[in-house]
């Protein structure tokens, strides 16, 4: 019985400590994010974002990055499957993947705070040699997005961080220290033999990482699959197999994705036309692009692009 008493008081002190936690980041992250949505900061790898409302679905490409929420719930759709995010989670992103954005949980009283802090597989690679973390056996693909259960450890590492940004001077020498303080806790946690898997060189995951970023050098160009196949080092069936398992989507909804995504990005910041674009982003048929985004983005190019337009106003 009294073992059982400490064990209930230890998680209780262990919940306040960590809501003591999540609230010291918020007031850090709301300190320098006085705009809406994504900002980033005078560290590279270090993005902030703060929404004072519940927002619509948005296409958006998480790069291998890990976010935080302070406060506030946002949900990611990754093809089929969800991922809802709030202060006792984090997610991590090993590869780059199309998803659909949306805060669920917002208000100008609590607004959602959060960070992302983007990921480089070359100095995970060096820390695992570093800490001979070992590699996990098998060639099991899983998806390259995931969701683990946030640590104090990593959330006073983030509030850190952030709290760099007022001693711009100290940057250089301790913010290297301070991520591969995030990333060594990361490969060590509930999420770990997963990053390490991405890590390795040589892996499924690895390979598919090579095609994505070939595909996004190359997105106007036709997709022959045989020779991306062929510039990973991959059979047809495995590279389909472990593509679709990892993104949720074959490699040409991948480049179509791509291409529709550039494609309004054009229109809405360059104004340039539909028929223009769709020759631009790679299509040969202006009412093959004009149906595919529709299918993506809920209406026709131009109807579409004037909402945005009326809604950035």
């Amino acid at each position: 019985m009294k073992l059982k008493r400490k064990q209930a008081i230890k998680q209780v002190s262990e919940s306040m400590s960590m809501v003591a936690a999540l609230e010291a980041l918020e007031k850090s992250i709301a300190r320098w994010t006085d705009q809406q949505g994504l900002q980033g900061t005078v560290m590279s790898s270090l993005w902030l974002s703060r929404r004072d409302n519940p927002t619509q679905p948005i296409s958006f490409m998480y790069e291998p990055c890990v976010c935080v929420v302070a406060q506030g719930t946002k949900r990611v759709l990754l093809g089929e499957d969800t991922y809802v995010l709030g202060p006792r989670h984090f997610l991590v992103t090993s590869l780059d993947l199309p998803t659909v954005v949306q805060i669920i949980k917002a208000s100008e009283e609590k607004p959602y705070l959060g960070l992302i802090l983007k990921l480089d597989w070359g100095e995970i690679g060096q820390l695992m040699a570093d800490s001979r973390l070992p590699i996990p056996g098998g060639q099991q693909s899983s998806r390259g997005m995931a969701i683990g259960e946030v640590t104090m450890p990593v959330v006073a590492a983030c509030q850190r961080l952030v709290d760099l940004l007022a001693e711009p001077k100290d940057i250089p020498i301790l913010a290297p220290i301070i991520q591969r303080e995030i990333v060594y806790r990361l490969l060590v946690g509930d999420q770990g033999a997963h990053l390490r898997q991405m890590a390795s060189a040589g892996s499924q995951s690895h390979q598919i990482g090579r095609a994505i970023g070939w595909l996004k050098a190359h997105f106007t160009q036709p997709l022959r699959i045989k020779d991306l196949a062929a510039e990973v080092d991959m059979s047809i069936s495995t590279l389909h197999h472990h593509f679709r398992a990892l993104t949720a989507m074959s490699p040409l909804q991948y480049q179509k994705w791509l291409r529709l995504n550039e494609a309004r990005r054009l229109m809405l910041t360059e104004r340039l036309d539909a028929s223009s674009t769709a020759f631009q982003v790679g299509y040969e048929s202006p009412s093959q692009f004009s149906r595919e985004y529709s299918r993506l983005f809920g209406s026709p190019p131009l109807r579409d692009i004037t909402n945005l337009r009326t809604t950035v106003r």
